[in-house]
């Protein structure tokens, strides 16, 4: 599939704040799209281990989740573990796999943030700039922000913001289970994602399509 080419990645952490910042003026987050006209979801991840980094890219049709191609690809961990800058550290080796896939998805889901990050640019949202397709996060963990714990049952949500800025939600993906974080990466909203997300999670807490990847990730 097509990739849009927006920087080089060797850059200093300095250098990588520095864009950061310029690129996130660029996110769209209020573009609802139409659940009924996606055919195939894509799931992402990376496994860093020993210095050398695993991605795995896995298309599912939809809505029945059923995979239909998977992408590996290993390349040496090209940037050190910083707070906030996991998109520099995974980014070039999730390059490599997206321009293998020979099926191009609808919609991406990755195993991070979107915008729900200190300066509203996680993996997804600068991923997305590169893939120029919808891209979700959908997060195990808070990296930044305040919110209420939604109820129980699966569906329950409640808004997570910081600084007074809406990010996205913390959604119940199974009933009395952990809730996961999700936030819109580039090219859609919040509604739209949540609903995919949750449309995309028949039995387990996290999407069908990222188990996927992350299972094809440790693989290797």
């Amino acid at each position: 599939m097509k990739i849009h080419h927006r920087h080089d990645w060797n850059l200093t952490p300095q250098q990588a704040i520095t864009l950061q910042k310029e690129l996130a003026a660029e996110i769209i987050t209020d573009r609802p799209f139409n659940i009924n006209t996606i055919n195939l979801v894509a799931g992402v991840d990376v496994s860093v281990k020993h210095h050398v980094s695993n991605a795995a890219v896995v298309v599912v049709t939809f809505p029945e989740l059923e995979p239909i191609e998977t992408v590996t690809t290993t390349l040496p961990t090209p940037f050190p573990y910083v707070p906030g800058l996991l998109s520099f550290r995974e980014g070039p080796v999730l390059i490599e796999a997206f321009a293998q896939l020979q099926h191009e998805p609808d919609v991406f889901i990755f195993d991070g943030m979107g915008i729900m990050h200190p300066r509203r640019i996680g993996i997804a949202s600068h991923l997305g700039l590169w893939l120029q397709k919808p891209a979700i996060g959908c997060g195990k963990k808070r990296l930044v922000g305040e919110f209420d714990m939604p109820g129980n049952e699966k569906g329950s949500r409640s808004r997570l913001t910081d600084k007074g800025a809406y990010l996205g939600d913390v959604v119940r993906t199974r009933t009395n289970v952990k809730p996961v974080f999700i936030s819109v990466g580039h090219l859609a909203d919040i509604d739209s994602a949540v609903d995919l997300v949750l449309r995309c999670t028949p039995k387990y807490r996290l999407p069908r399509p990222i188990r996927l990847a992350h299972n094809a990730a440790g693989e290797f």
